[in-house]
């Protein structure tokens, strides 16, 4: 299940949990993030390739791309076995922007994305059928676990794709990991 769980940025402990996907939503509305649920349009197999993927949600994915200008669409897909998943998790938790929007839907598995604004810091675990848009030039970090096993739609609206711009911030390392935010 959906989650968000909001902290004072200089501690871990938790002052906020909404576990409603349209609470989450309102919530992250007020800073910027858009956070909705996707019906899927056709049933698709865990082991459905890219193109099948996008298919069976091509009514949401266009309406983002006309909404916001995307020039791109990719599924990205993680395993345990992926032979950079180490590698990949170690750059993700960093604190970072990116001068574009940062949007993942959830086609399976789950990932825990935390936002840090002002004082504050929202973490949101998506899971499958979720879709999070991160805004441009928000602090943001995203934890895939130790044995990352997800799906994504991403969306882009630069050639490049995806480019952090790291803070040196290392308040990510003070907060929980996904495995022990679901716990």
């Amino acid at each position: 299940m959906s989650r968000l769980r909001i902290f004072n940025s200089s501690t871990p402990a938790v002052s906020s949990v909404v576990s409603d996907a349209g609470e989450i939503s309102a919530v992250l509305q007020g800073i910027g993030v858009r956070f909705e649920r996707w019906p899927a349009g056709s049933s698709i197999g865990r082991d459905a390739g890219e193109e099948e993927v996008i298919a069976a949600y091509r009514s949401c994915v266009d309406q983002l791309m006309g909404e916001y200008g995307f020039q791109s669409v990719d599924v990205i897909a993680i395993t345990p076995e992926h032979p950079e998943k180490e590698t990949l998790r170690a750059r993700f938790l960093a604190e970072h922007t990116h001068s574009d929007f940062e949007v993942r839907f959830f086609v399976e598995g789950r990932g825990l994305f935390y936002i840090h604004v002002g004082d504050k810091v929202y973490g949101v675990l998506c899971e499958a059928g979720d879709l999070i848009s991160v805004p441009a030039d928000a602090k943001h970090w995203f934890d895939m676990g130790t044995a990352p096993d997800f799906k994504c739609i991403r969306l882009f609206t630069t050639p490049e794709g995806w480019v952090a711009n790291y803070t040196g911030d290392p308040i990510a390392a003070a907060f929980p990991d996904i495995e022990h935010f679901c716990a």
